[in-house]
């Protein structure tokens, strides 16, 4: 199927581009980033060969909905949602730690404590959970925003000893989160879904906090089908979910952890489309809403034509302002 793994356009006022795991970003004018949502699908730190149909309208129209829905909590950095695949918005300087937030002890936090460890980013665990159990309330677990390789975690004292972030700014930060996160449970609940852990990013523009990237997407959040999920816990089932997480599980099972001299096992047409379906499986189930694939046939060129007619669009009504 017509997948989109990596664009090379050249937008009227182009800055700047940047190549990262999953988006390509563009800046125009030093004073817009459009975001191109590829279909690209990355698992510890490392991009696999193959591109998911469909994934990357599927995060994209997510988060659209999502920042929209939270835009009460803290402003965000979008502007427009131009093309199925493209978000267009303010450039902001991103803060150099996530808010990683965790309801239940699952993923990474499960791998942590079921080495031993109770403590993850300062934040004690308690002895006797089970994995997927439930948090007493949730907890922050930051991580460091790495460039290149493994974000790591780092605990709040750390922020405040390396002066990442100021300790006020913190606080706010913390706060923002834990609200984000109880609107995007609640709306996950609504669809019969709980929002298990999820990470957000931050920037600045003139002394202001933005909420920038993605939210509640399948690649930056967890969800478990609220059907069922005690009897699972009660019978230490697994979690029926909708993530990233099962293709991390599949290329664990095929000895793949992005651990230097590994190699990313081969993936099937069959895996490929079955990683597809459950993308918009997440998209349906989430916001209640029918997914419309977009036409992907000269999926590039479509996407070029949008990107152009926005840019002209938000030029002539510069100029307007101007006048």
């Amino acid at each position: 199927m017509n997948t989109i793994v990596q664009t090379n356009f050249s937008f009227p006022g182009q800055t700047n581009f940047y190549k990262g795991k999953v988006r390509d970003v563009y800046t125009v004018s030093d004073e817009l980033l459009v975001m191109v949502v590829s279909d690209r699908i990355s698992a510890f730190d490392v991009v696999l060969p193959h591109g998911i149909p469909y994934k990357g309208q599927v995060l994209n129209q997510i988060a659209a909905k999502f920042m929209a829905a939270t835009a009460h909590i803290i402003p965000n950095w979008v502007i427009d949602v131009p093309d199925p695949v493209v978000t267009v918005g303010h450039i902001c300087k991103p803060v150099k730690v996530e808010m990683v937030i965790r309801g239940y002890l699952s993923g990474h936090a499960w791998r942590e404590y079921k080495s031993g460890k109770r403590t993850i980013c300062g934040e004690k665990m308690i002895d006797g959970m089970r994995e997927n159990d439930a948090f007493p309330n949730p907890i922050i677990t930051p991580t460091t925003k790495a460039s290149v390789g493994h974000d790591e975690d780092i605990s709040k004292d750390e922020i405040f000893k390396s002066k990442l972030i100021a300790a006020d700014d913190y606080e706010y930060l913390e706060d923002i989160t834990h609200r984000l996160y109880k609107c995007g449970t609640e709306m996950a609940a609504q669809q019969g879904l709980l929002l298990v852990d999820t990470k957000y990013e931050f920037g600045m523009k003139e002394e202001k906090y933005f909420l920038i990237d993605e939210i509640h997407t399948p690649d930056s959040s967890r969800y478990f089908y609220m059907d069922g999920y005690e009897e699972r816990q009660r019978k230490g089932e697994p979690q029926k979910q909708l993530s990233k997480e099962f293709v991390r599980e599949w290329l664990m099972a095929n000895g793949f952890q992005g651990i230097e001299g590994q190699k990313v096992p081969v993936m099937s047409d069959e895996f490929v489309e079955s990683v597809s379906e459950r993308y918009i499986e997440l998209y349906e189930k989430i916001t209640g809403e029918k997914f419309v694939r977009s036409d992907n046939n000269n999926a590039l060129l479509r996407v070029e034509s949008n990107i152009n007619r926005f840019l002209k669009n938000f030029n002539m009504e510069i100029r307007e302002i101007k006048v």
